[in-house]
């Protein structure tokens, strides 16, 4: 396949697909070829409380030669939340409805934080479908993330959630994108919440181990990640969560050089 060019034209799209939580909200982006010699399709799952929105700038990247579609995980973003909390496994296999939904015969699967967990379950349960899978930030608490602080009248607990927001990030990602999720997790509330409270029940030692797709570990990962037979360790290309922002190119040529076609 010849490699994309700068004048490729990358067309991006949002669209709604039905999964078993009602509604999935999708970011999409692909070739202006249409469909025709595309590279494997991209799979990004966005890490805990945030939204697809983090994957913004690594679409017109990475979509000059094959489908990408950032999915919202169901309760954040403009997807349709569960009835209840549920667990990692529950959202994979609401993405699982996304994919058969697509018809998708192959797919490669990107996932950062609780959203790495998910592409984990995911490649589990569809291991037809999942070629390689990119994991990145999967850092899993050991205890439950602290809840939510309480609204206040003046206004001053959204600076402390704020300031919670930014030490997360590092020091990488744009202002302008730090408030941008920012506001995403504000707007996400309990349900967005639900994300982080899956990761930290998920049982990352059993599971990672069974992975048997080539796998790429993108920053902080649990050691048992170290016992994925085709795991391949590597450095973010920049500090902090938000590392898409921050240097979309370098991310998106580490993940071309992994993913080839």
């Amino acid at each position: 396949m010849p490699a994309p060019t700068d004048a490729a034209v990358v067309n991006l799209r949002r669209a709604y697909f039905e999964c078993r939580y009602g509604q999935l909200h999708v970011r999409t982006a692909f070739p202006s070829t249409g469909g025709f010699d595309e590279a494997t399709p991209l799979v990004c799952l966005h890490e805990g409380l945030r939204s697809s929105a983090g994957f913004v700038p690594l679409l017109p990247v990475l979509g000059t030669d094959r489908s990408i579609y950032a999915c919202d995980l169901p309760g954040c973003g403009l997807s349709d939340p569960p009835p209840a909390a549920p667990a990692i496994g529950d959202y994979a296999a609401a993405i699982g409805d996304f994919l058969d939904a697509l018809r998708l015969r192959e797919a490669d699967v990107f996932g950062v934080g609780a959203g790495a967990a998910i592409a984990v379950e995911l490649a589990l349960v569809k291991p037809r479908v999942v070629r390689r899978v990119v994991l990145a930030r999967l850092a899993v608490p050991a205890n439950a993330p602290a809840p939510a602080t309480a609204p206040a009248a003046d206004g001053s607990h959204l600076a402390r959630d704020f300031a919670a927001s930014l030490e997360r990030r590092g020091g990488g990602e744009p202002l302008e994108a730090l408030t941008a999720g920012f506001a995403a997790e504000l707007a996400g509330g309990v349900p967005a919440r639900w994300t982080e409270l899956a990761l930290a029940a998920w049982p990352a030692d059993q599971r990672l181990p069974q992975l048997t797709q080539p796998t790429l570990l993108l920053g902080p990962a649990p050691p048992a990640a170290a016992r994925i037979a085709k795991a391949m360790p590597a450095e973010l290309p920049a500090p902090g969560a938000g590392f898409i922002a921050a240097a979309p190119a370098a991310l998106g040529k580490r993940l071309r050089g992994f993913l080839g076609s």
